[in-house]
């Protein structure tokens, strides 16, 4: 599943899931070295942990984040 972010740097978030683990996610834009880690980390994750622990995180001011908008593309996934 391809997911466009809003309100982030990153300008699209590609999700592949196995039943509800996460198999593996890649931002595209955004800042590669931080967005790198946050798919290293949540690869083999399932995803209501992954959801847990990135829903709500901000960056600066923003309302939202790269890893926020990842918990959305999660849940959109669950939710379908």
């Amino acid at each position: 599943m391809v997911y466009q972010p809003k309100g982030v740097c990153s300008k699209a978030i590609d999700v592949e899931v196995e039943g509800n683990v996460i198999k593996s996610v890649k931002f595209t834009g955004g800042c590669n070295g931080n967005l790198q880690g946050i798919s290293s980390l949540v690869a083999g994750m399932d995803i209501k942990d992954a959801i847990g622990k990135l829903r709500g995180i901000k960056c600066g001011i923003k309302n939202t984040s790269c890893p926020d908008q990842l918990a959305c593309a999660l849940q959109e996934i669950l939710d379908n």
